[in-house]
């Protein structure tokens, strides 16, 4: 048994994935409608009034959890599954609402021996398992570069918790980050700028920096949420430059040439499910957490990089 937390689009996604394994599994969301309109279309038990009144219930521990709340919930969700005794959790990305909060759960993690891989479905793409094949072949990255603008004109006008727009930063652009860095190698060294801020978005709002990767890759990147621009990852080895732009597809230049062309890549499960869900699902109730990233990854990321990148 498995069990989702939430009834809101993620947790559909991953519930249509579910289905698809032949594993069984419920849902506890909050909302009626939610869990109304999750009940009728997967045709699985929906808990109603939230985790906490279900856990009161004291139901048997499943084989693992799936987080989908909103950036809002993850902390208090993961904190109280974690001392229920879940020891396998699937968790939303960025895995806490505040950067600040990410110590707290990274402690309880390790006194109750548990396994919480955050869901950075990106590291599943078809695109990226391709270019890491790619990237094996030539001999590694040599350099890489990004872009996580964010389209300010259209998010400021969403519907979202404040806790989301406030940290923008840490719940979508590591969106990017996180996948530039799991395929070039995390820093060892950042030099970081930041400035401006945003209504919904009072930290930052332009972005640029450079490092070493731990690959001895030299990085660089930037990012200006006043202007246009758009989601970017590029990557040189000794043969090719890598493009993902925008991420779901992977181009490919050679060395000698200007001509940027498509890399075929087997791609069916991302377009019949939220691209990377399929496989990081799969791979996770399989117990191979080597692609995912850890809560103690996620720990020293924010307090090492993404504090310093973004102005937390």
């Amino acid at each position: 048994m498995i069990w989702i937390i939430g009834t809101g689009l993620m947790s559909r996604e991953y519930a249509k994935v579910l289905k698809a394994l032949n594993k069984e599994f419920i849902a506890i969301g909050k909302g009626e409608e939610n869990c109304a309109l999750f009940e009728k279309e997967y045709s699985v038990k929906t808990i109603r009034g939230g985790l906490n009144d279900f856990l009161k219930t004291k139901p048997p521990i499943p084989e693992s959890v799936i987080v989908g709340v909103g950036i809002e919930a993850l902390t208090e969700t993961t904190i109280a599954l974690l001392n229920y005794g879940i020891g396998k959790i699937l968790l939303e990305k960025p895995g806490v609402g505040y950067a600040s909060e990410i110590t707290a759960v990274s402690e309880l993690v390790k006194e109750q021996n548990a396994h919480v891989l955050l869901a950075y479905n990106r590291r599943f793409y078809s695109s990226v398992i391709q270019a890491q094949k790619i990237i094996k072949d030539d001999g590694g990255v040599v350099s890489f570069n990004f872009e996580f603008t964010e389209w300010s004109h259209l998010i400021r006008n969403l519907k979202k918790h404040k806790t989301e727009h406030h940290n923008w930063f840490l719940g979508n652009s590591t969106h990017v980050i996180d996948t530039a860095f799991y395929l070039g190698g995390n820093p060892k060294e950042l030099c970081a700028f930041f400035k401006g801020g945003l209504d919904w978005h009072p930290a930052s709002s332009v972005f640029a920096g450079a490092g070493v990767s731990e690959n001895n890759a030299l990085f660089s990147y930037q990012a200006n949420w006043e202007g246009p621009g758009r989601w970017v990852i590029e990557l040189i080895t000794p043969i090719h430059r890598l493009i993902f732009k925008p991420m779901e597809t992977l181009q490919i230049q050679n060395i000698g040439s200007v001509a940027v062309e498509p890399v075929l890549v087997d791609d069916h499960l991302d377009k019949e499910f939220k691209p990377g869900i399929y496989l990081q699902t799969e791979t996770f109730i399989k117990g191979d957490y080597s692609r995912f990233c850890s809560v103690q990854d996620q720990k020293n990321m924010i307090e090492k990089y993404y504090n310093k990148m973004s102005g937390y």
